[in-house]
This record gives C-alpha cells, sequence and structure tokens, in this order.
C-alpha cells in the first residue's frame, strides 16, 4: 500500500495556472488523497490502477491531468467509461465545470438521449467523451466515434460496470483503442473480474489503494439503532420526523425492499420516491430530477442505482438494510458530508447483525456509535416546536379568517380548547405510540391470503404491497411474505387484518385483471 503524498496544494502536483484557478474559484481548497496521489503519476503518462470508493474526489483525479495534457485534434483525445447515464452526465459536467474557461467541451453520450444530436455533437469535434459501454459501442458501430487518436481511457467505477453485466462491452471498447493509449481504472473493490481486464489491459499499471483512514471522510457522525425486522419502519419514520430537514438516502438490498419502503413512506405522507435497477432511463432521470429540485427528499435506493449520484445537500444516509461488506458501507455513506459539509450515517442492525456490524468497523477502523430510537415524547415536542412556526405563520397571513372564525370557540373553556388543540395536533401528525401498538399485536399470528392473479398477469410483489395498502388501509408491516406463482400469489398478513383485506378487495381488478382475495388452505 503506497504512503500517501503529504503535499497540500494543487500547485504541488505539477498542474498548470490555468486549471489550478477555476478549482480555487469553484470552492476546492486542497487536493483529496487520491487527487494527491494519482495526479503526478498520470501526468508522468503511466497506466493506473486505483482503488478508492465514490465521494473522495476520484473524478477531478483523471480530469485534471487529462486537461492539463490535452491537445486539441480532430477526434476525441480522451474517452471515460462510466456505468450508468447519471453518472455519465455527472462526470461530463465536473470536467466542464473546470474546462470551460479554456473551450474545451466533455460530450456526455448515454441511451436513451437522442442518437442523432449525439452523432451532430461528434461531427463537430470534441476533445473528451464520456460515456456508458452500450451507446459508445453503437458509436463505434455506426462508425460516428474514432477511437484511433485516443490517448487516455478512462474506465470509471469499473466494478460497478461488471456487476451490471457490461464486461464484454469494456473488453470491445478497449479493443478499439491504440495499443499505447494511456490506461486509468477506478474501481472500489477488486474483483476477480477487474483483475483479469486489468493483466490484459493495463500492463506495468501503477497501483493506489486507499487505507479506510484515508477513505472515510471524517467529518461523518456514524451511528446504528439496533431495531428488530418488523421495527424499521416505524423506527425510521421517527428518525426523519425528529432530525432530518434537508435530503435524504436511504438505502435498501433488494429491489423489492427498495420499492415496499418507498411505497410505504409516501403511504404515509411523505414526499419519498425509489430507485432500482428495473427503473428505465426515462424513469431514473424523472426521479433524479425530482431529487435534484428538493420536489421529494427521501430517495429509496439500492446500492447498484445510487452510484452516480452526487447531491451536495445529502444530510443523511440511511442503511435500511446493514451492507453486505464493508466497501459498500463505505461506498454508501460517501454519499453525506460532501462540500465540506457535515453528514450522518444511521445503520439499522437486527440482532442477528451484530456480526457484520462488527466487520464493518474492523475493516474500516472506525467505531459506530449505538444510539437509542427517539421516545415518542421527544417526537412529539419536536412536530409540536415546527407546528407551532407554521402557526405564527399563519397567524401573520391569515388575520381575517382567524377573527372570523375564533367567535365560534369562545363556548370553550381556555384549558378544554387547549386539550382539543393538542389531541387535534397529534390525530393530524400522524404520532401513535408504536410501541403499544406492537404490545397489542405481537403475538398476533400471520394468515395466509390467495389471490387469484400470478406471473402470467405480469404482478410483482410492489403491485400487490401497493394495493393492500391502498384499497384495505392497512400498513405495511402487517403484510409478510409474497409469493408469486404463475396463476396465483400467496400473501402473509397479520391475522387481525386478513378480514379485512379480503372484504375490501372482494372482486378488485389490478392491471386490468379481476381478481378475489380468500383465505388460503392451511396445511394440516
Amino acid at each position: 500500500m503506497k504512503k500517501i503524498k503529504t503535499v497540500s496544494k494543487f500547485e504541488d502536483l505539477g498542474l498548470s495556472e490555468h486549471l489550478i484557478e477555476p478549482l480555487y474559484d469553484l470552492g476546492f481548497e486542497e487536493p483529496t488523497p487520491v487527487q494527491r496521489e494519482a495526479i503526478p503519476l498520470i501526468l508522468e503518462n503511466k497506466n493506473l490502477i486505483v482503488q478508492a470508493p465514490t465521494g473522495t474526489g476520484k473524478t477531478m483525479a483523471f480530469a485534471l491531468p487529462i486537461l492539463e495534457r490535452l491537445r486539441k485534434q480532430k477526434n476525441p483525445y480522451a474517452i471515460v467509461i462510466v456505468p450508468t447515464r447519471e453518472l455519465c452526465i455527472q462526470v461530463a459536467q465536473e470536467i466542464n465545470k473546470i474546462s470551460s474557461s479554456f473551450r474545451v467541451y466533455a460530450l456526455p453520450i448515454y441511451g436513451g438521449q437522442s442518437i442523432d444530436n449525439q452523432i451532430r455533437a461528434l461531427k463537430k469535434g470534441v476533445q473528451i467523451v464520456v460515456g456508458t459501454p452500450g451507446r459508445l459501442i453503437d458509436h463505434i458501430n455506426r462508425k460516428t466515434l474514432y477511437l484511433q487518436e485516443i490517448k487516455c481511457l478512462v474506465l470509471d467505477e469499473a466494478d460497478e460496470m461488471l456487476d451490471m453485466g457490461f464486461e464484454e462491452d469494456i473488453r470491445e471498447i478497449l479493443g478499439f483503442v491504440p495499443e499505447d493509449c494511456q490506461k486509468l481504472l477506478f474501481s472500489a473493490t477488486m474483483p476477480q473480474g477487474i483483475i483479469a481486464i486489468s493483466k490484459k489491459y493495463l500492463k506495468d499499471a501503477e497501483r493506489i489503494s486507499l487505507s479506510r483512514e484515508s477513505i472515510i471522510v471524517p467529518n461523518i457522525k456514524q451511528i446504528f439503532y439496533e431495531v428488530r425486522e418488523s421495527e424499521k419502519l416505524d423506527v425510521l419514520t421517527k428518525i426523519l420526523d425528529t432530525e432530518i430537514e434537508d435530503q435524504v438516502l436511504i438505502f435498501c438490498h433488494t429491489k423489492k425492499e427498495t420499492d415496499e419502503v418507498a411505497y410505504a413512506l409516501k403511504n404515509r405522507g411523505y414526499s419519498a420516491d425509489a430507485l432500482h435497477g428495473d427503473y428505465s432511463q426515462a424513469q431514473r432521470e424523472r426521479v433524479m430530477s425530482k431529487f435534484r429540485k428538493k420536489d421529494i427528499n427521501i430517495l429509496v435506493a439500492t446500492d447498484v442505482a445510487a452510484r452516480g449520484i452526487d447531491i451536495s445537500d445529502v444530510s443523511h444516509v440511511i442503511n435500511y438494510s446493514i451492507p453486505q461488506n464493508p466497501e459498500n458501507y463505505v461506498h454508501r455513506i460517501g454519499r453525506t458530508g460532501r462540500a465540506g459539509k457535515e453528514g450522518v450515517a444511521i445503520t439499522f442492525v437486527t440482532p442477528h447483525e451484530y456480526r457484520s456490524l462488527r466487520e464493518i468497523e474492523r475493516i474500516t477502523k472506525t467505531k459506530i456509535l449505538k444510539t437509542e430510537v427517539p421516545e415518542m415524547e421527544e417526537l412529539i415536542e419536536i412536530k409540536l416546536k415546527n407546528f407551532l412556526i407554521q402557526i405564527d405563520e399563519v397567524l401573520e397571513k391569515g388575520k381575517r379568517l382567524i377573527e372570523n372564525i375564533s367567535p365560534k370557540l369562545k363556548m370553550l373553556e381556555k384549558e378544554e380548547l387547549l386539550k382539543k388543540f393538542i389531541a387535534s395536533f397529534i390525530i393530524n401528525s400522524n404520532l401513535t405510540d408504536f410501541e403499544e401498538e406492537r404490545k397489542e399485536h405481537n403475538g398476533q399470528n400471520m394468515k395466509k391470503l390467495l389471490i387469484t392473479i400470478g406471473k402470467k398477469d405480469k404482478i410483482e410483489p410492489k403491485d400487490i404491497f401497493r394495493a393492500f395498502i391502498e384499497k384495505a388501509g392497512i400498513k405495511a408491516n402487517d403484510i409478510g411474505r409474497i409469493k408469486i406463482s404463475d396463476n396465483t400469489t400467496l400473501v402473509e398478513v397479520k391475522e387481525y387484518v386478513a378480514e379485512l383485506v379480503i372484504n375490501a378487495l372482494d372482486k378488485f381488478v389490478l392491471k386490468g385483471v379481476s381478481a378475489r382475495v380468500l383465505k388460503a388452505r392451511e396445511k394440516r
């Protein structure tokens, strides 16, 4: 493992003044560890393999030396290959922020965008191309993108491209670039596929692997809550209500869980949406646009879908499901605490997941502090404080309306009026003591219900989950496992809501297909 250089200024890395000035103008103060280590080697035209997670300044680590050495030519000088549309746009934007003053343009190329517009831009002449593998190959095959003059090729988030099935595409693109082209590989992890590619295409490459101490952002507060699986949603809403005022990213293991959590939050009145691998590029763009514009402030995502998300206002990252390995943990929490801001990383840990938590702590050499779930009294106090602020605003703006209504309340004693006000506030804030609810329903058995539609009707778990919540009015944690067969679907629900669901969804329609909900036969 290489020792991180002790330089503290961009001037010490061999960069020209025309690059350093816009860096300082944009608010960059000093190079990050990966930039200190990588930039001098790239300027020396070395092939490079860098292991470092998202949030460590990788884009500028390769963009700055490329711009420093760039020479204008007819065909592209450098190409950056990225796994997702989102990261493609982000990387191109980051490069263009620096290069705009000296008229160098990085062109993002990705699927879902008009290929004709991309062809016109390429014909005009572009020095740097940032693209997703599939669309890059489309242009190569159409002979609208020529790689014969490429001097530098970057594989960004290389492990993620392999996870998404792009290995053959990467190998195909690498086959078109000149033998003496400089190749730079950036990856959070080093699986066998990455090692194989590096051995074949990045011969004699220098290697940089940052220590966990330099990877984890020091201004991220890391805490965990011990929760049972059935408690997670209620604990999540308590956290959202007590301490989160800005953008928040919630990570789940699976696409199914991502949908379920997002739907459950929306059903409880939160401004949330989901993002995972089943989303089309158009859907992904719509969701990300809403998140950037703060039309929604909660994004529930899988690890794969979240790659490339770079929103500086993410104040909290919540691991609804504990990461499956320490590298994913580092990736996730790197989404907060950006641009010098403080961030908070919260992890939900069930009693049997303590071993995974300790492994994360051991490998990342950090201590994740246990925190108690906010009490109901604390939650009410915080909500009431915010509510009183809103009341002051209404008093200021709606004097005439208040003057018309207030005489109707004169018959109530002051004390009685205050009690009614508090009761109304608690009801309208959806504040119920879930501890009491759990005591009441914890002993309930699960009942299986049979739905007369299945895979042949293109039914997915999220469709059933949404229908049960919206049509029957039950809670997300009232629903257990959902098993979809070809013609039928089995759903587990808590015993006390089984009849409610059967009655509410009798002869309902889902995805244009009429269906019934029946009691499933119990095994004897």
